[in-house]
């Protein structure tokens, strides 16, 4: 018996470590494999070669500042179309198709983009230099959404399918308000703030939108509806009255000959007759003459005549919210993190970079880093000029940071301003009453249980009214250094900071009056200002990293858990990812805050 255990455990000791050793080498198969996927990228194929009457076809769904790729799309996908590719990509892109001889024009698609609007003046913005250059563009949808109509205005024709449609509807925005159901589940939000908009505590502590809310939103979206009507009228050469009457009749449901009857259509097509149509605008005799070429191709292509040393612009991107750490255990989320404060520093030392142009896409965040980040931005500018671009939004920590910068560029669409402190504490009080919980505490002094939690992390003792004076007292003074670092950036006293601030939301027009904002662009703009305050006439551009890769992060993890919950995320749908980081982010709001509420989409 004894020599039948002894046979049975070594057995099973054998198999284990068998297995072990399948799993580690199989662990080891599947990094490498990893590895060397996360290695290939857009960046890595060769260039195509351009021939004669080759239009380039622009294919976008969706644009960002840093855009997320994961190598194994790109692998299994036949299509090149539809690689991620960023703004900043995309605008050169269009650019090096206006300079090569071989591009005659562009076939623009882009039904229903997802992006900001001041990054839809970036691109349209482009679109309209290649135009300008005497090359043709010709938009085609199916359905053109709202956004992706008013970027393919540019066009010098814009094609619809017979059953289509064009979603010109008007602009809204909605806020979910959960004060009642907070309230149900026993759950109760002390709320800190200055500034009298500053609303992003509305829907913990409101069952409605005040009225300083309403005003500040209606405002701003009235000036955006204004933009987009105006803009459309002009390149389509009728009233800004006409497109409003479209809206408010709600022909956006009409048939498709309505569309061209309202001059907003030229012409009824399907989409196979795109490329006739294309060889027909070039004077070409069969379809089978115009070649076509990807934005990710284009994005390849040499850039002629760019320098490639000396004197530098280097170009960093900021984007996503303000918070001390990463913003997701899964990856996929950017934001900005004390890694821009080492990106800050390390751009400081070098020699070759003679200014900076920071480029801001960020609704604010935490309170404390934009402190740090503004006086890493403050110690550049002080050693050479920075100049920030704001892209979608650059409010609340956004703007805070921005503020340092010897010069500001603004997108007349951009969201911005907001200059305002917030802090929410959600206290369980009421619900460990309900289930019978009680907190007994035992403490040396009188303040040590006020950060302590109680239920699932949330404190379950009401505050008492010396402990919120504390608090209010914490968020005012940050308030007050904000407006300090504003009024210092903007040459202003603190009591003109204070009337445009209060938490205000303003887009980038109205920001220019306030003196909020030096000049209206893009990031183009914002290179040559940089250049001017640095005195170059030469010089290359440092874009850095614009896009981050999937597989990458998976390899950066810090721990399992980190690399296992991101081996999920790659195998994620984009709908499935865009569902699960909602849910991150709905915890993301605690603390103290300088942050901007609003996401405004304009479909």
């Amino acid at each position: 018996m004894k020599s039948f255990l002894k046979m049975f455990l070594a057995s099973l000791l054998g198999i284990v470590a068998g297995s072990g050793c399948l799993i580690f080498i199989l662990f080891t198969f599947i990094a490498g494999a990893i590895a060397s996927l996360a290695s290939f990228g857009s960046s890595d194929v060769e260039p195509v070669a351009i021939k004669a009457n080759t239009v380039l076809k622009i294919n976008l769904s969706q644009i960002s500042e840093i855009v997320e790729s994961n190598p194994l799309d790109n692998l299994l996908s036949s299509s090149k179309e539809d690689m991620p590719v960023s703004l900043t990509e995309a605008v050169r892109a269009i650019k090096k198709a206006k300079n090569n001889p071989n591009i005659s024009g562009i076939y623009l698609n882009v039904e229903h983009i997802q992006a900001g609007m001041a990054s839809v003046d970036e691109l349209r913005r482009a679109l309209q230099d290649f135009r300008a250059s005497g090359k043709v563009i010709v938009a085609y949808a199916d359905d053109f959404s709202q956004k992706a109509y008013y970027l393919a205005s540019v066009a010098d024709q814009i094609t619809l399918n017979p059953e289509g449609s064009v979603s010109i509807m008007g602009i809204a925005s909605s806020t979910l308000m959960m004060r009642s159901a907070l309230s149900k589940l026993g759950i109760k939000t002390e709320v800190f703030k200055v500034g009298t908009y500053k609303s992003a505590v509305e829907p913990f502590i409101l069952d409605h939108m005040s009225e300083a809310n309403k005003e500040q939103v209606q405002t701003y979206i009235d000036g955006l509806w204004h933009n987009i009507t105006s803009t459309i009228a002009e390149a389509r050469g009728i009233e800004p009255d006409s497109i409003r009457l479209i809206a408010e009749r709600g022909e956006a449901f009409a048939p498709a000959q309505l569309f061209v009857e309202r001059k907003l259509v030229d012409t009824l097509l399907y989409r196979r007759d795109i490329k006739g149509l294309m060889a027909e605008r070039l004077q070409l005799g069969k379809p089978e003459e115009v070649n076509m070429v990807t934005l990710s191709e284009m994005v390849n292509q040499p850039e002629v005549g760019a320098p490639i040393s000396g004197d530098a612009i280097s170009v960093i991107v900021a984007e996503g919210e303000i918070m001390p750490e990463k913003a997701s255990l899964y990856g996929g989320v950017t934001s900005i993190t004390y890694d821009l404060v080492d990106k800050l520093q390390e751009v400081a030392k070098r020699e070759d970079v003679k200014a900076v142009v920071l480029r801001i896409n960020s609704p604010g965040g935490s309170a404390f880093l934009s402190e740090q980040i503004w006086r890493e931005v403050k110690a550049l500018q002080e050693l050479k000029p920075v100049v920030v671009s704001m892209g979608d939004v650059a409010a609340s920590g956004g703007y805070y940071i921005a503020s340092a910068a010897d010069r500001i560029v603004a997108e007349a669409n951009t969201l911005t301003g907001s200059i305002g402190i917030f802090g929410l504490v959600q206290n369980a009080s009421e619900l460990a009453s309900r289930l019978g919980v009680n907190l007994d505490i035992v403490k040396t002094s009188k303040f040590a249980n006020l950060q302590s939690g109680g239920l699932a992390g949330l404190p379950i003792n009401p505050m008492t009214d010396e402990e919120r004076a504390l608090i209010q007292r914490m968020v005012e003074r940050g308030y007050r250094t904000f407006l300090s670092r504003v009024a210092e950036g903007r040459n202003m006293t603190l009591e003109q900071v204070d009337q445009v601030a209060q938490g205000r939301v303003w887009l980038g027009s109205k920001a220019l009056e306030l003196g909020l904002v030096d000049e209206l662009g893009g990031l183009s703009t914002a290179v040559e200002a940089a250049a001017k305050l640095a005195n170059l006439s030469e010089y290359r551009l440092d874009y850095g990293q614009t896009s981050r890769n999937i597989l990458s992060e998976l390899l950066e993890s810090q721990s399992s858990s980190d690399f296992v919950a991101r081996l999920k995320y790659s195998f994620m749908s984009p709908r499935e990812r865009e569902l699960l980081l909602l849910l991150e982010r709905q915890t993301a709001s605690l603390g103290v805050q300088a942050r901007l509420p609003y996401e405004i989409s304009v479909y």
